[in-house]
């Protein structure tokens, strides 16, 4: 194996070291294959949002990169997938989703133990339920991992999933504060799924015939699917580090530059390209921010809200970039529909800040107020520029031509669709998101 690199690296004719690259080394739990197909029928069934509209998928389909192919997303009160998602009349959503739906690439590998834009969601092996979140212990317990825990949170919100005040059973009992325990949002949901015979049958080689459904076994399923589902790990980059194969000359003068002079590499490090840290680099605030509703702003201070700490005002995580090119658009608040804009964004972040222009995102139908407000305002923009912690860099187009390719050479084609694919029915017998 170290042969072969030296000789692949011998080829380039910028090459940067062996030891400067990640060891293809990560690890996938194995998941039972039970738990995974039930995963899979639970992830693409509407019957788990408050008005049985949405599913997860619908923020997180295969045909758009396991994103919605969006800036800011339409949860509740919409319909359709990615461009085409049209609001209903009858019902419409109040804003926008306040972020960007995140792909969900390589998420089951042990490394990714932090989650969301401003990582709210941790695993902690000090606490006894093995995770941390806002929510408080009592939301803690009997979720696998944070990976499955993620699931508690869209479904409880009224942008996402749970519908909005108390136009059903979930967001009615959401508005009351009855997350957990009997009559709550949870199991609300995990009755629905009890009733359904299949669901029950499939539960029954899981946890055990008999056992109540709780929606933490219905998280669970829904992590081992994703554990299986979305592993990106064999695009030309990976080949390159197993077994030297050569990169195309354009994506290995861009893998040198990633990994030099560009300075990609010094948040992007790591197989899957992310430190799993928080930085800010001046990225523009779209869409309503992530505010409560009594709060009269529009900003979202990332990793701040989290933590409180006004050094982290406006850092977000670093994104993974494995198959970065199918998951467009990018940033928090999804400010860039493209690619390359993204990575000049990088070269010189407080410039580009200020020369925004919201044409460069890529929005659905509807016309929201505060799709720009923030953006009107001097002072906001000030503090989001004033917290950048990116320095400028200086590269030519072309310099910027082989970044773009070597991003290119990080997707795995084969895991796009996924290794199970789109099922044609659930069990609750709702439409499927295609």
């Amino acid at each position: 194996m170290r042969q072969l690199l030296t000789t692949a690296l011998a080829l380039l004719p910028l090459a940067v070291g062996a030891a400067d690259l990640p060891k293809p080394d990560a690890v996938f739990p194995e998941q039972d294959a039970a738990e995974v197909r039930l995963g899979w029928q639970l992830f693409y069934d509407p019957i788990l949002s408050g008005n049985r509209s949405v599913s997860c998928a619908t923020c997180h389909h295969p045909d758009l990169g396991t994103s919605d192919g969006l800036s800011l997303g339409l949860g509740d009160g919409a319909t359709g997938l990615g461009t085409n998602r049209v609001i209903d009349d009858a019902n419409p959503p109040e804003q926008r989703i306040p972020r960007n739906a995140p792909a969900l690439w390589n998420l089951g590998a042990t490394e990714f133990t932090v989650f969301f834009h401003d990582g709210r969601l941790e695993d902690d092996p000090t606490r006894p339920s093995g995770i941390r979140t806002p929510l408080g212990a009592e939301m803690e317990m009997g979720f696998t991992n944070a990976l499955a825990a993620q699931a508690m949170f869209p479904v409880l919100s009224g942008d996402e999933m749970a519908g909005h005040y108390s136009e059903n059973d979930v967001a009615q009992a959401v508005r009351l504060g009855r997350l957990t325990g009997d009559g709550g949002a949870w199991d609300i949901l995990a009755r629905r799924v009890e009733a359904i015979p299949a669901y029950r049958a499939a539960f029954d080689e899981v946890i055990g015939a008999g056992t109540p459904i709780h929606f933490t076994h219905i998280a669970n399923a829904m992590a081992a699917f994703i554990t299986v589902e979305w592993r990106a790990d064999k695009s030309p980059f990976d080949a390159f580090l197993r077994d030297g194969t050569p990169l195309p000359q354009d994506a290995a003068a861009g893998m040198d530059l990633f990994y030099g002079k560009a300075q990609c590499s010094s948040c992007h490090s790591g197989l899957f390209q992310t430190d799993h840290d928080f930085h800010a680099i001046a990225m523009p605030q779209i869409g309503p921010g992530k505010a409560a509703r009594f709060e009269r702003h529009n900003r979202d201070v990332g990793r701040g809200r989290v933590t409180g700490n006004a050094v982290d005002f406006y850092a977000f995580r670093t994104p993974s970039l494995r198959n970065v090119t199918e998951t467009a658009p990018y940033g928090h608040a999804g400010a860039y529909a493209s690619l390359e804009d993204t990575v000049r964004h990088h070269l010189d972040p407080v410039a580009a800040l200020e020369s925004y222009s919201i044409e460069k995102s890529l929005l659905s139908e509807g016309d929201f107020a505060n799709d720009t407000a923030l953006m009107q305002q001097a002072a906001e923009v000030a503090a989001v520029a004033a917290a950048n912690a990116l320095q400028p860099v200086d590269l030519t187009d072309q310099d910027v031509s082989d970044l773009l390719a070597f991003l290119g050479a990080l997707t795995d084609y084969d895991s796009l669709k996924g290794r199970l694919g789109v099922p044609e029915t659930v069990p609750s017998g709702l439409p499927v998101d295609r």
